[in-house]
């Protein structure tokens, strides 16, 4: 509910109780109990980047870690994310793009996901930096299941976050949605790999939307994976990228609002359409 303070978010949480899914709130103690947290929009640590989203943002979002990384500016935070199959080029730029964000104390954002993503928190948990990962379903059911060690350590170290309660099976609809909150946590997002359909290209819209940086890693003309960055190359949505330099750059460039453009411009090119904003999670 923003804009209102805690103690009258409370007051109608409570009133609303009976209209909300039953359990709610003893599930919210519950999990409170096993090192999970809730944040709401008047807590001091809920992420201002957030409401860029307007009425696409989440009333709530559960966390488990350092919640102190959502409290810092936007330019401390970049989003990488990209194709789950990618190729040992992705992977490997990737991994030395999240290096490069530790090495200058920049949090690395993303989406806890096989290929790009699960190279990018490796490789900045790897270089002793920090990390939010950004899941599609409930905290207590780690997605994938071949990354379950992975995000508990950056559980343990870093941050996870998640606009939809325990339990909450990912879907893929519910990864679409949870791409814009990739976008609104970052100054800037960054796709190392993905093919020009690849749901990863959603965050692309996101961030482009919101008037965040966008940046882009060519690869060979071959290269299926390469497809989606060289071609927002090509159309000049996206900035190259060839090392973390340009990455800084775009975290430190000076936006203002106008440079955000509208969806159909991006979205268009790439052939998709946003999530509805009834089926993103964010009812209580």
């Amino acid at each position: 509910m923003p804009g209102l303070a805690r103690a009258d978010v409370l007051m109608w949480r409570e009133r609303l109780t009976p209209r909300v899914t039953p359990g709610l709130l003893d599930q919210i103690a519950g999990v409170e109990r096993h090192g999970f947290g809730t944040l709401i929009p008047a807590d001091k640590e809920w992420p201002a980047g957030l409401s860029d989203l307007g009425e696409r943002a989440p009333y709530l979002l559960w966390t488990r870690g350092a919640v102190s990384f959502l409290t810092t500016a936007l330019s401390d935070r970049a989003t990488i994310t990209g194709s789950r199959a990618a190729t040992a080029y992705g992977e490997q730029i990737a991994g030395e793009l999240a290096t490069g964000l530790a090495d200058e104390e920049r949090v690395v954002v993303s989406g806890g996901a096989y290929g790009i993503e699960g190279a990018a928190h490796k490789s900045g948990l790897a270089a002793s930096g920090h990390t939010i990962a950004v899941l599609a379903g409930g905290l207590d059911r780690p997605y994938y299941a071949g990354h379950s060690e992975l995000l508990g350590r950056i559980g343990d170290v870093g941050l996870l976050v998640s606009e939809l309660p325990p339990g909450a099976t990912p879907t893929r609809h519910r990864f679409l949605a949870r791409n814009r909150l990739l976008a609104a946590l970052s100054g800037a997002t960054v796709i190392p790999e993905a093919g020009p359909r690849s749901g990863s290209m959603t965050t692309v819209i996101a961030a482009r939307e919101l008037g965040r940086g966008v940046g882009a890693v060519p690869g060979p003309v071959t290269s299926v994976a390469s497809a989606g960055p060289n071609e927002l190359i090509k159309q000049g949505f996206a900035s190259l990228v060839t090392h973390t330099g340009n990455v800084i750059d775009l975290l430190d460039a000076d936006r203002s609002p106008d440079r955000a453009v509208t969806r159909p411009e991006v979205g268009r090119e790439f052939g998709h359409r946003r999530p509805s904003p009834g089926t993103t999670g964010r009812s209580l």
